[in-house]
């Protein structure tokens, strides 16, 4: 990542050369080690397949997909899952907040989390909910951000290279 902070923007659309950046994080992400619903190794058709599925729900605002960019491209990207049952339209669930390891410990997930409390905000939404692997690098940033622990499910997901790994809920209210 050059000295520029990076630039977040809501994709309304997915173009191929975003879904190629998206694609190559996710990658990254999973190369490093994250559990993020892809084991090793994820190969960029498949990466690139999740992106692409997830198009219609991006156009039509159920899924807010914001992105993080520097002079080199995307290097970190967050969901936020707007559509709900009936009886949840005040919530959101926050899914794959990636960042690339090359961009990592400079802000970026950070940014990433406070532009998706602010979409959330701006879509009516007044609560947030996720997961993460318990004792993460993650679940310490969601905690470093007022993100409350509901709990943990031991056993709950496999590392990428295979094992399990406990998983933690978080949630935030939104003011």
């Amino acid at each position: 990542m050059t000295g520029a902070p990076a630039a977040i923007r809501r994709l309304t659309a997915l173009n191929a050369h975003d879904i190629a950046g998206l694609a190559e994080v996710l990658i990254d992400c999973v190369d490093g080690g994250a559990s993020v619903s892809f084991m090793h190794p994820l190969s960029p058709e498949k990466a690139t397949a999740f992106w692409h599925g997830l198009t219609a729900d991006v156009a039509e605002g159920r899924r807010l997909l914001l992105a993080a960019s520097d002079a080199d491209g995307i290097v970190g990207t967050v969901q936020l899952v707007a559509a709900q049952p009936d009886n949840q339209p005040h919530r959101a669930d926050v899914a794959k907040m990636l960042v690339h390891r090359r961009a990592r410990r400079r802000g970026v997930g950070a940014a990433l989390m406070r532009a998706a409390e602010d979409a959330a905000r701006a879509a009516g939404k007044t609560l947030l909910v996720l997961d993460t692997v318990t004792d993460s690098d993650a679940a310490r940033l969601y905690t470093r951000l007022g993100w409350v622990l509901s709990g943990s499910i031991p056993d709950y997901a496999l590392w990428p290279r295979g094992g399990l790994c406990s998983t933690s809920f978080y949630y935030r209210k939104l003011d």
